[in-house]
């Protein structure tokens, strides 16, 4: 490709893109050196490839999911960012990923779904490798699909599962495993397993989830909706709090799981949770729990969209 078709496809990608990038300085260099060619909104690129990826990773390290580029300093490691990363160096031409979830900083992933489009003679048997051995050590490529030009994991995503883990009620001169550390939130105090159960069958359905989210979730609307929300007593020391559903707000389900932990606590009664939700009053929630406790557990698409796994 010559540079006057380059200008010409960046022009094309610009008005195709308003206010993807605020300024030429804010585009990576990668995708400054020749003209992007994931989908862009707006533009008719059907003819190019789409691809699915299945992916898991270790948060631990990570500043969330969704790619972060600060005015004026470097980039933020995100998993998006490794993935494009190891995407493009493995197709051989700057690659957009998309993925279903945009998980927090810290938190985990046992199934994310991410999809890119790209011209590549890689056959797709062979992507997941290919795309592997250019990734580190905390992210893996669990598979690679072909999928319709379509496909959309953030739009055609019907349910999500997520679970928090907790330790609880181990004296402070107990040493606690050591390979859980990264995974697994853990309290001194002793819960109430039952009484979490009780408390975590009011958060399911469709309701305002404005007390359990922070001040600065960025979303039109706060209403969503749970599937369902379980308390998993896993032995006498180890519990699990499960929360499904199409989408969450920013640090929601965090705030479940501290809401939850609270009941456990004798803190909060299991009956007044329905009166914290009806009130939309952050204050009257449950903390904010560590994010390591947290892993995406599952990812469930439209029927439509499921492909051979």
């Amino acid at each position: 490709m010559g540079w006057h078709s380059i200008i010409a496809h960046d022009a094309l990608v610009r008005r195709c893109r308003p206010g993807w990038y605020r300024s030429d300085r804010e585009v990576p260099a990668l995708f400054r050196q020749r003209p992007p060619i994931a989908r862009a909104p707006g533009c008719d690129n059907a003819s190019m490839p789409r691809f699915r990826l299945h992916l898991a990773y270790d948060g631990t390290d990570f500043h969330g999911w969704q790619r972060q580029e600060p005015p004026g300093a470097s980039p933020l490691r995100t998993v998006q960012g490794v993935v494009e990363e190891a995407v493009s160096t493995a197709v051989g031409a700057p690659t957009r990923v998309q993925g279903a979830s945009r998980t927090d900083s810290g938190v985990h992933a046992k199934m994310q779904i991410a999809a890119f489009d790209t011209e590549t003679r890689i056959p797709v048997d062979r992507l997941a490798a290919a795309i592997s051995s250019r990734l580190p050590e905390d992210v893996q490529v669990l598979s690679a699909h072909a999928a319709p030009a379509e496909f959309d994991p953030s739009v055609h995503c019907a349910s999500k599962g997520y679970r928090y883990r907790i330790r609880h009620g181990v004296g402070q001169g107990v040493a606690q495993p050591l390979f859980d550390r990264r995974w697994v939130w853990f309290t001194f105090h002793r819960l109430d397993p039952a009484a979490m159960q009780r408390a975590a069958g009011a958060f399911e359905g469709t309701r305002d989830f404005l007390a359990m989210t922070s001040a600065d979730h960025g979303r039109e609307t706060t209403v969503r909706t749970i599937h369902t929300c379980r308390v998993r007593a896993i032995d006498a020391h180890d519990l699990a709090i499960d929360v499904a559903g199409p989408g969450f707000l920013y640090n929601m389900v965090r705030i479940i799981a501290g809401t939850i932990v609270e009941v456990g606590r004798g803190r909060i009664p299991a009956t007044e949770v329905t009166a914290i939700l009806d009130s939309m009053d952050r204050r009257r929630a449950g903390p904010t729990l560590p994010a390591h406790g947290l892993c995406l557990e599952w990812i469930h698409l439209d029927p439509k969209w499921r492909c051979e796994a």
